[in-house]
């Protein structure tokens, strides 16, 4: 959730400035380096962010890669910035060149805007000619974002990157092939269907028939499935409705303490430091006080037990299970802040 909120903010920083950026060296500081930080590496630190690092090639000395992000002395990832006006498929090959003579597992080749991320799936120690991962900064996809997320400095694991990588390239590759088929489908294509359902001759009048059938298939079938998916979600939605209305007839029995809201506010501020405070939700209920992530069932960050003699603090593990620990007085929950903000941790990084 971090990682989205941040990278909202560039990309409104982007919108805002981008036409007042002329150089390249304008777009690396306000664009580029921002994006580096934000994924927990010290743009400050000549040790872990190196600028302007030496790629000499052969007898070609002084060439240099605009960033290097080291770890534990190595480089992990280098980055080279154009202006954010270029089109990066121009200058595929300058940084093919440097990824070739460094220790580098990973290069990027970004202009503020558009990012680039390459390994050497193909050939070792050779930089593949296509990314294995491409966005638009102002355009991100929560499911981008998460894969973004594997390069920040505390999940960066080289191994786990590159045996993803090859799946990202190749279904990255079969989305634009399926794009361009049902935009502009292509003789084997309509070939494929109508040679299934047509038992006659595929002569040129009957593919050009076919082009049409096909297409009008894909656009139908697209549209029932979506239309499939939004009947599942209104009948779900007509279904929380009703169980709202019971959970309101069942609230009506239900007394907050202004013990169990002290409680509360008590967990509020030790989570905030991990959370934005909306994010946590209390939800009472007649045999206990929840206190939820996002006030959704499924992600519990603990519940208070305050209505017997004896008080008590339920947190919950990987699996989701509850355990009870007892309090002698509302300060002791600050006993167990680690196990807190590990909960809240682990749910931000599920998303």
């Amino acid at each position: 959730m971090e990682l989205q909120v941040q990278f909202k903010a560039l990309a409104d920083k982007i919108n805002q400035l981008k036409d007042k950026i002329e150089t390249e060296e304008s777009t690396k500081h306000a664009f580029v380096l921002p994006f580096i930080n934000s994924l927990g590496y010290d743009t400050f630190n000549p040790t872990e962010v190196v600028p302007e690092f030496t790629a000499d090639i052969g007898l070609k000395k002084g060439e240099k890669v605009d960033y290097a992000i080291f770890q534990e002395g190595e480089p992990i990832l280098i980055i080279e910035c154009k202006n954010w006006r270029e089109d990066l498929s121009i200058h595929n090959s300058q940084l093919l060149r440097y990824f070739h003579v460094t220790k580098a597992r990973f290069a990027l080749l970004t202009n503020g805007i558009q990012y680039q991320f390459f390994t050497d799936l193909e050939e070792k120690n050779k930089m593949d000619e296509k990314p294995f991962l491409e966005f638009e900064i102002t355009s991100l996809k929560e499911n981008t974002i998460h894969e973004i997320a594997k390069f920040h400095k505390s999940n960066f694991d080289v191994n786990k990157i590159v045996n993803n990588a090859s799946s990202l390239k190749y279904t990255k590759e079969i989305k634009k092939l399926i794009n361009d088929e049902l935009q502009n489908p292509s003789t084997e294509f309509i070939r494929l269907f109508a040679g299934k359902v047509y038992s006659g001759r595929l002569t040129e009048k009957v593919m050009d028939e076919f082009k049409e059938l096909v297409l009008k298939g894909f656009n139908q079938f697209i549209n029932e499935r979506i239309n499939d998916r939004l009947n599942a979600a209104l009948n779900k939605e007509a279904e929380k409705q009703v169980g709202d209305q019971v959970e309101e007839i069942e609230e009506s029995k239900i007394n907050t303490t202004e013990e169990e809201l002290e409680g509360f506010r008590i967990v509020v501020a030790i989570l905030r430091r991990k959370l934005e405070v909306h994010r946590i939700v209390h939800r009472d209920t007649q045999s206990y006080f929840g206190i939820l992530l996002d006030d959704n069932n499924r992600k519990p960050l603990c519940r208070l037990h305050f209505n017997g003699v004896k008080k008590y603090i339920g947190l919950f593990d990987d699996a989701k299970n509850e355990t009870r620990h007892a309090l002698e007085s509302l300060e002791d929950i600050y006993q167990y802040e680690d196990e807190l903000l590990e909960t809240a941790w682990r749910y931000n990084s599920e998303e």
